[in-house]
């Protein structure tokens, strides 16, 4: 039986797009839940494969570790040429490239801020309003996708035929600060894609399993 790699990760966190790929594309693994603010031996464990202890984190058979979720979500894609993204030389190819990328380049250091607010300004006040801004800056972003993709209703984000890892992606972040709601009136379409990814069978719990009984919001 040949080894499987392993993914470390945590519920809601990032590593759950890149599980979902992992369950899509019916690719086996080994999968270690490791909360990087809870000390547990599966951190532990994690920090001697990847002393940032970051989520996710991939160990390959070979013992390559893999970080960084759009890295390992293409590193997929190449072991499954056809699948969950438009083909190389597909004219779709470079805009699905670049909206992959800016999800976790433009909008996800905004967390690495916004939860951590106390680490870059001291204060109450200007940590509260540190926050405030990067909340602004994530509805300006999710706003800046809508208006250049103008997802259509029923469809996926990028118009295609089935859907691509970028709308895994979208579903993932979305139940992030500053959650549906409010991502909503600046994005409809966005939560739209959101929510039909939600209700496709081939990960049927699995977003509840990420994001509890109440993930997704009225």
């Amino acid at each position: 039986m040949p080894v499987k790699p392993v993914l470390y990760g945590a519920k809601g966190c990032g590593s759950a797009v890149v599980e979902a790929a992992f369950t899509l594309l019916g690719e086996g693994y080994g999968y270690v839940e490791a909360e990087p603010w809870t000390p547990s031996p599966a951190v532990d464990a994690l920090r001697a494969v990847n002393p940032l202890v970051q989520i996710p984190t991939l160990r390959l058979p070979d013992g390559t570790v893999m970080t960084e979720s759009v890295a390992i979500l293409l590193w997929l894609l190449e072991r499954h040429p056809g699948a969950l993204a438009p083909a190389p030389g597909d004219p779709l190819r470079p805009t699905f490239l670049r909206w992959l990328v800016y999800l976790p380049a433009a909008i996800y250091p905004m967390y690495t801020v916004g939860d951590f607010c106390d680490r870059w300004v001291p204060g109450a006040d200007a940590q509260a309003a540190l926050k405030q801004a990067t909340i602004d800056r994530t509805l300006a972003c999710w706003q800046a996708m809508e208006a250049a993709l103008k997802p259509q209703p029923g469809g996926w984000v990028l118009g295609t035929p089935d859907w691509t890892v970028l709308d895994l992606y979208i579903c993932m972040m979305t139940h992030w600060r500053p959650r549906r709601q409010a991502i909503a009136a600046v994005a409809p379409g966005i939560v739209t894609v959101a929510r039909k990814v939600e209700a496709d069978p081939r990960l049927a719990g699995f977003w509840q399993r990420h994001f509890g009984a109440g993930y997704d919001d009225p």
